[in-house]
């Protein structure tokens, strides 16, 4: 048989295996015989992809089989498997449907990937452009995607890619000058109008747009003469044509006001009527659409929270002022308390430093309260007098006003709650891909339990943990001997010999043959990750609790940072990982209590909380990262996270977490370890205790020994 012959037969062989009879079709309708014209090499990365993708859905195997012809012709490799992956995306987030339109849809496919490859997406540019908007002044400001541009005075929505210009570079640039002048409609007060009489006149909004862009590029070019000249280059590329109408206008006496620092919304509505122009400028790409409806919604919600909120906080400041002035304190304020702005200069009030009067007494405010002064200011463009009024005794009911909150134990009710928890990819061996978005995983509190179980384990192994301190206060106090150095206290022999034989063989003799002691500063950062699964249930739970314990005791000798968690959850909806110890707490009662109360959950879903933690160690300063998870058996869920899935997708999450610098080990007590730890952690970097009553001391000696 050919070769040919034979990869047409594999071929047809594994179609035939991944369908088998969930299609009605014969074997010449399989477009094997299109795919056997291509190249050797094609061929199999074909075929590989098409199992790949059958590891999803057979069905949709299929489909990118019959298409694949199609996408040879006219993609190179690296975008066909990028089409493929994009299918089974689709698949994890909507269903068969969807993707089966993904794969079909191939033009569509290849418009978009030749849009990405040149313009700026949401996805990877959110990072940047949210902090950029949240450190300009004002309100606290979100961002979210959105068909438009727009705002709706508390969000800030921009499409999912924008690929106006040529590079990637300018459509960046795009997107951060449409952030910004955005937020200058809400921070320079464009809908402190009455935006109704424009509801239902287009071509009069669309002329406010122009005027307001006036003079809302003129408070940039004052405030931020950076992003101004960003403006301008855009402006540039995209909209020469504009400018000789832009100057038309500019022209016009009334329209030159609107450059003026004491130019408002306002001025540009009054003024649309008088304008008689042949022609009005378009609006430029950056300023996005004006969303009448969400903002007033917005808005309308959002004065009466500020004012009940506020006035109830100057309602306490008062009480607190009262309190310091009188012998007798006082339990409540009166309504007719009155505040007085201390500071009320323009540059003052975009800073939102302003301090507040009462009876003469100058209070400075705390910071919630600024954060509430600063916001009500960017709508009103002042605090409005009737806000200054403290709050009378149950005048308002705050309970009305707070947001609902996010329950983790409502998994099963509807969808999960995504908002407030971080969102991780998976890693699917048999895809040879990742889950995109795929785990939900929340950090919890772990109550602290004053108990005697602190008390008990130290009196316990009060032998053990005396022989630790010593061990622990010797290697504190360690030297490192140095070899090959200039100069030191001793000689150095193998250095001596090197450079003996460089000089016989006519080399230059080294100088670097001594020795010398150095006493090197520990640099040390560690997290413990501890299992916390329904398996570890009685002793193991007990003998993990007693091992942190002794740990942090002789840790906090060394002067090492140190950091514990617990991990758990059920299914990938519901990762939860239990804050006990952070970095920057200090190992004092209220942690030896949260340690007392760690208790048995639910599954182990490994790869999840060692991507968080690597996120973790991102913020941490530290020559030596190390990743010590304690745990009792291999990655299981309640889902499909079990057997070779989960030890692959911790595998691949040990890699991502080794490529960024940090030391993962493994301390286990599971008898069928040495199955799989090597190839989750390497050979290296495991330790199997057989003896459950010796994991405080192992847990201590393996610290020493990684870290030494």
């Amino acid at each position: 048989m050919s070769r040919q012959s034979l990869t047409e037969a594999q071929i047809i062989e594994f179609l035939d295996k991944c369908l088998e009879v969930e299609f009605s079709f014969v074997k010449n309708e399989i477009p094997a015989v299109d795919i056997v014209k291509q190249s050797r090499p094609h061929q199999d990365f074909i075929l590989n992809l098409t199992q790949r993708v059958a590891a999803t859905n057979i069905e949709l195997a299929y489909q990118f089989a019959v298409h694949s012809k199609q996408a040879l012709e006219e993609m190179d490799l690296l975008m066909v498997e990028a089409w493929a992956m994009s299918a089974t995306d689709q698949y994890d987030k909507q269903g068969l449907y969807p993707a089966m339109s993904a794969i079909k849809n191939l033009d569509q496919f290849i418009h978009t990937a030749h849009v990405k490859a040149c313009g700026a997406v949401f996805e990877e540019e959110a990072s940047i452009l949210l902090p950029f908007i949240q450190g300009l002044a004002g309100r606290k400001l979100k961002l979210a995607e959105a068909e438009q541009a727009y705002t709706d005075t508390e969000t800030i929505f921009i499409p999912a890619i924008t690929a106006l210009f040529e590079t990637k570079k300018e459509n960046f640039l795009h997107y951060k000058v449409t952030v910004a002048y955005l937020w200058a409609q809400i921070q320079f007060g464009s809908f402190r109008v009455d935006l109704e009489i424009l509801s239902n006149d287009p071509d009069k909004l669309n002329k406010f747009s122009v005027l307001e862009n006036i003079r809302l590029e003129a408070c940039l070019e004052r405030e931020l003469p950076g992003l101004y000249r960003d403006m301008q280059i855009l402006k540039t590329l995209f909209h020469p044509e504009h400018e000789q109408d832009t100057e038309n206008l500019l022209s016009i006496e009334s329209i030159q006001a609107l450059l003026h620092e004491n130019a408002e919304a306002a001025h540009s509505l009054d003024i649309i009527e008088n304008i008689k122009v042949d022609q009005w400028p378009e609006v430029y790409c950056y300023q996005g659409t004006i969303q009448i409806d969400q903002v007033a919604t917005i808005f309308e919600r959002r004065i009466e929270k500020e004012k009940a909120y506020f006035r109830v906080a100057l309602s306490e400041l008062a009480n607190e002022q009262s309190n310091k002035q009188d012998d007798n304190p006082i339990e409540e304020t009166d309504e007719n308390s009155a505040f007085k702005l201390a500071n009320k200069d323009e540059h003052t009030k975009q800073s939102g430093n302003i301090d507040l009067e009462l009876d003469g007494e100058l209070i400075t405010p705390p910071e919630h309260v600024r954060e509430l002064m600063t916001s009500i200011i960017v709508d009103f463009g002042e605090i409005p007098p009737e806000y200054l009024f403290a709050a009378g005794p149950g005048e308002y009911d705050l309970k009305k006003y707070q947001e609902e909150e996010i329950n983790p134990n409502d998994v099963w009710k509807g969808t999960y709650h995504e908002e407030g928890a971080e969102i991780y990819n998976e890693w699917n061996f048999k895809r040879q891909y990742y889950h995109k978005n795929w785990c939900v995983l929340r950090e919890l509190e772990i109550k602290p339990v004053y108990d005697d179980f602190v008390a008990d384990t130290l009196n316990k192994h009060k032998g053990l943990l005396k022989s630790l301190r010593h061990t622990f206060e010797v290697l504190r106090g360690e030297d490192k001997l140095l070899k090959r150095q200039p100069y030191g206290d001793d000689i150095d022999i193998d250095a001596l010999v090197d450079a003996l034989a460089d000089t016989k063989s006519g080399m230059e003799m080294s100088e670097r043959v001594f020795t010398k002691m150095h006493k090197e500063d520990r640099n040390v950062a560690v997290i413990f990750m501890v299992d916390m699964s329904g398996s570890t249930r009685g002793w193991i739970n007990e003998a993990e609790r007693e091992s942190l314990i002794l740990l942090a005791e002789v840790l906090e000798i060394l002067g090492d940072r140190y950091a514990i968690y617990g991990f758990s959850g059920m299914t990938r909806k519901r990762c939860e990982l239990y804050k006990i110890k952070t970095f920057d707490e200090n190992y004092d009662d209220e942690i030896k209590a949260r340690i007392s109360n760690i208790q048995p959950q639910d599954y182990t879903r490994m790869g999840v909380f060692i991507r968080h933690i690597t996120k973790m160690f991102r913020d941490v300063e530290a020559s030596t990262k190390l990743l010590i998870t304690l745990s009792d058996g291999k990655p299981d869920d309640y889902d499909t996270y079990r057997g070779e899935y989960g030890v692959e997708d911790t595998r691949q999450a040990l890699y991502e977490a080794h490529r960024e610098g940090i030391h993962p080990f493994c301390i286990t007590i599971d008898e069928k370890a040495r199955d799989y730890l090597p190839h989750m952690y390497g050979a290296a970097n495991y330790a199997v205790i057989d003896d459950i009553a010796k994991l405080p001391q192992k847990v201590s000696d393996i610290y020493r020994r990684i870290t030494s």
